[in-house]
């Protein structure tokens, strides 16, 4: 592949619902430009983006790829790099590392499924960034598509910027062509993507009238001599009506509409075509990062002649292709056999080649100029997110803005002895997947591996199966629960022990109370007169307590606001040790736990829930059920709401998968540890809480006795 200035490179992002038809355009772009010569499908599984193992399988986007192709339009020869995204939720990660290169989207609609949620969260992401967008129509070949009806759609949702360039031309409810509404030209179809003149069927006048008055309102809108000449009666030229529409799209005043068949590569000229007149190139745009030597602002034109500066926004680690960093030259141009500066990591790294990624095709280049996206190999401390340029002009540029993931299960190797190969396996998941996380949990002692949704975990254990042959096993994890008392208890610790020789002894008279304090497993005392208890034994006596506060009698959960005080006891002046105190101690608190009323406390989350106006009954109805308290709900505008809640944790595990069927996908959320409060099932546990029943029933079913509440 040759190399192209920054002022003929677009750098074009599909986004849309999952299902939608984005990997079908991508094949059907890279067809009719001659990159490809024949149109891979996703349902055969040998299209150019798909080509993991788990995209296969599957048969959806799991990953964002790269197909740069070449288009000769009228601007002169371009290379536009479409960055095909999933439209699945849980890959929301790969669609934002995208977002964060992309110069102009592409919203892929299905004609027969109108406006999904994913159609609305591609619009939101593209308001987020400013990003300059066209809707595509897909699956016009259907014989049920109302190309009319999904534009009324469209106009309702996102206003008055949808602005339709075409209007279809049906024969016999077949899709065989379109009115250009800018030229005012009918056009049908002679091949597969290939068209001719036609006259424009009288049938369409009307729907045809109603796009142009829209289009040339919005063109009036752009500058006061175009609206004293649309007052005046008088008609525009093609040239000013393109000029217009060009600036109104790069600032994200207008969303053309255009249409097409993916299966038949129907309508894609006329979307190159639009690409190339009104999609900004990168150097209509700013570069805006820190320059680390000073700590200013540093804003720059994409400029290849400038000191070179380039954002890491892409890892690929598998262990097949090896290790690609995915890149956009920001500044600068990047050259192979270049040492360049990791700034964030403050390292130096070599780069041997340079190349473009083609799906899993590696293409080497001679050089990247600004604005282009091209990928390198074999980097050794650079990750997603970080920013390479000369160690003379450090400049640092933002990474990617990566959801949070909230979705997690407890995870551990099936084979004991492939742990290790499991902890490599997940860390080179993390360097590609930013959105997965793992976190250990000594407490509960477990390992949590945390992702957007249950299907990404689904999707990652198959893949550590499939590329490092292990087997991860996800389990539901186990929550931190707490032990505390509710009343104040006095009580007498005594151990004594003789078998020859020196005997133990220690004996303790204790108080025990609430602390007040959840955040502190104890607070201890002394208020010991005459010395009954030698001062040198207090240490021993604190360490009894907090040895006890590990695990709780109750339920074996870490004991909080306790407040112990030592009152008074006796010792042996040969028998008596610090062994003996300790155990004393620890004998008094299991005790005195079990007299003053022990209760569960568990983690309580404060919980931020959006969704569309009208779900909010159906979430709040849920969130009751889940033990839940709704604190507040806030408009947030865009027809949705914010509804602020308090809820158990144990019982968010699995919210993730009931929002999206409840909200058909268009819901979020998101959470924080709030506090611990008393568990409801402490009531019952009361009745079972006497020191002589809770040690007739062996742990094991005393802990599953608890669980059967909790669950």
């Amino acid at each position: 592949m040759k190399v192209f200035d920054t002022g003929n490179i677009r750098n074009v992002v599909l986004l849309g619902h999952g299902g939608a038809g984005k990997t079908t355009v991508a094949e059907a772009l890279a067809y009719v430009t001659g990159t490809t010569q024949k149109m891979g499908t996703v349902t055969d599984g040998n299209t150019i983006s798909d080509f993991d193992k788990e995209e296969i399988k599957r048969k959806f986007s799991i990953s964002t790829s790269v197909i740069p192709i070449e288009y000769k339009g009228q601007s002169g020869d371009l290379k536009i790099n479409l960055l095909d995204t999933p439209g699945y939720f849980d890959f929301v990660g790969e669609v934002e590392e995208a977002i964060s290169v992309a110069d102009s989207a592409i919203i892929v609609v299905n004609c027969k499924a109108g406006i999904e949620p994913g159609t609305v969260k591609a619009w939101d992401l593209c308001e987020k960034f400013r990003i300059p967008r066209m809707f595509f129509v897909t699956n016009m070949d259907d014989d049920h598509a109302s190309f009319r009806s999904l534009v009324l759609e469209l106009e309702k949702k996102f206003g008055r910027t949808v602005a339709p360039f075409q209007i279809p031309i049906r024969e016999n409810e077949k899709f065989v062509g379109f009115v250009n509404v800018v030229k005012m030209e009918g056009r049908r179809f002679t091949g597969l993507n290939e068209y001719a003149p036609a006259d424009i069927p009288e049938y369409v006048q009307k729907n045809l009238g109603i796009a142009r008055n829209a289009l040339l309102e919005a063109v009036a809108e752009t500058s006061d001599d175009f609206m004293e000449k649309y007052f005046g009666g008088e008609e525009f030229t093609v040239e000013e009506i393109q000029t217009a529409l060009k600036a109104s799209v790069k600032t994200c005043d207008m969303a053309p509409v255009l249409m097409g068949s993916g299966i038949n590569a129907q309508g894609f000229n006329v979307l190159l075509q639009v690409i190339d007149k009104y999609f900004p190139a990168p150097d209509e745009f700013e570069t805006v990062g820190v320059d680390v030597s000073n700590g200013e602002r540093f804003t720059a034109k994409y400029n290849s002649d400038a000191n070179l500066t380039a954002k890491v926004w892409k890892t690929i680690a598998d262990p097949f292709m090896g290790k690609y960093s995915l890149l956009k030259v920001c500044t600068g141009t990047l050259k192979p056999n270049t040492e360049v500066y990791n700034v964030k990591k403050e390292a130096t790294e070599k780069i041997a080649k340079v190349y473009v990624l083609r799906g899993k095709e590696q293409i080497e280049v001679p050089e990247l100029k600004s604005g282009d996206i091209g990928a390198v190999a074999k980097l050794t401390v650079t990750e997603t997110g970080d920013t390479m340029a000369l160690r003379n002009a450090p400049i640092l540029y933002h990474g990617p803005q990566i959801d949070t993931p909230y979705t997690y299960m407890a995870y551990r190797a099936e084979n004991k002895t492939e742990e290790d190969k499991l902890a490599t396996a997940l860390s080179r998941m993390m360097e590609e997947d930013k959105t997965l996380k793992t976190k250990a949990d000594p407490e509960n002692r477990q390992s949590l591996l945390y992702a957007i949704g249950d299907q990404q975990l689904d999707v990652v254990k198959s893949m550590i199966k499939e590329r490092y042959n292990v087997s991860l096993v996800l389990e539901k994890p186990r929550f931190p629960f707490r032990e505390t008392i509710k009343k104040s208890v006095k009580v007498q610790g005594r151990y004594k022990k003789q078998s020859g020789g020196h005997g133990q002894y220690g004996d303790v008279i204790m108080q025990f109370e609430p602390s007040g304090d959840l955040e502190t497993a104890y607070v201890f005392e002394e208020k010991v007169f005459g010395g009954s208890v030698p001062k040198n034994y207090f240490p021993a006596v604190e360490k009894g307590v907090q040895e006890s506060c590990v695990k709780g009698p109750l339920a074996g959960y870490p004991v909080v606001g306790v407040k112990a005080t030592l009152l008074d006891g006796s010792y042996h002046p040969v028998d008596s040790s610090d062994m003996a105190f300790k155990t004393a101690a620890s004998m008094a608190f299991k005790d005195a736990f079990m007299q003053a009323t022990p209760v569960l406390l568990e983690p309580i989350a404060s919980l931020k829930v959006v969704v569309p106006d009208s779900n909010t009954g159906d979430i709040m109805g849920d969130l009751t059920r889940r033990r839940g308290r709704v604190m507040g709900m806030e408009a947030i505008g865009n027809g949705k709401q914010c509804i602020d809640a308090e809820v158990p944790l144990s019982n968010l595990y699995g919210y993730n998968t009931d929002l999206r069927s409840m909200t058909g996908g268009a819901g979020s959320y998101s959470y924080e540890f709030a506090r611990y409060e008393q568990c409801a099932m402490s009531s019952v546990l009361a009745t079972y809480r006497s020191r002589s029943l809770m040690k007739t029933l062996p742990r094991k079913l005393k802990n599953n006795f608890i669980s059967c509440f909790l669950l």
